[in-house]
């Protein structure tokens, strides 16, 4: 007979449950401060975001999809949205003709503009006013640390491509 799971102690299962509710109702707050404010989506957000963060501003779009953890096919829709919104370009890439590349164009740093400062305000009101800065850096060791380990085996729409070796 098989051994049943271990039980989750009272301060596992509560720090579990705190994680998940607290998630649920930052990104619920979030996605519709994004909404209203730029029209965009969560997984929009990101992969704007991503793109403005980097130093050309373009990204592989396997890249993008393993960064913000969506499938592939569900991120070339949400491109090929903001493509045809003028907000990033998509191009073969000059690398690997096979992939694709992902630009973000000027209107795209504008909506990031535009929605940055009520994303911040956001992040301010629900997530950083009840913690003191000591916490905030606890929160990002010890959030940073639970990442990492989950990217060591990352589930299949995270987890880089194989490349064939030629």
């Amino acid at each position: 007979m098989p051994s049943s799971p271990r039980s989750l102690d009272p301060a596992q299962l509560g720090a579990y449950l705190s994680l998940i509710e607290v998630s649920s109702l930052l990104r619920h707050t979030v996605e519709q401060q994004l909404r209203e404010a730029g029209d965009l989506s969560y997984v929009q957000f990101q992969l704007l975001a991503r793109l403005g963060d980097s130093p050309d501003g373009s990204h592989r779009m396997t890249d993008l999809a393993d960064g913000v953890v969506y499938s592939r096919s569900g991120l070339t829709y949400q491109a090929q949205t903001l493509e045809q919104r003028g907000l990033v370009t998509r191009a073969p890439s000059v690398d690997d003709e096979r992939s694709t590349t992902v630009t973000i164009t000027d209107a795209g740093r504008d909506i990031l503009s535009k929605v940055f400062p009520g994303h911040i305000a956001v992040l301010d009101e629900l997530f950083l006013e009840p913690l003191e800065r000591v916490d905030v850096e606890v929160l990002a060791d010890v959030l940073g640390r639970v990442r990492d380990h989950m990217r060591s085996a990352p589930p299949r729409s995270a987890a880089p491509r194989r490349r064939k070796s030629s």
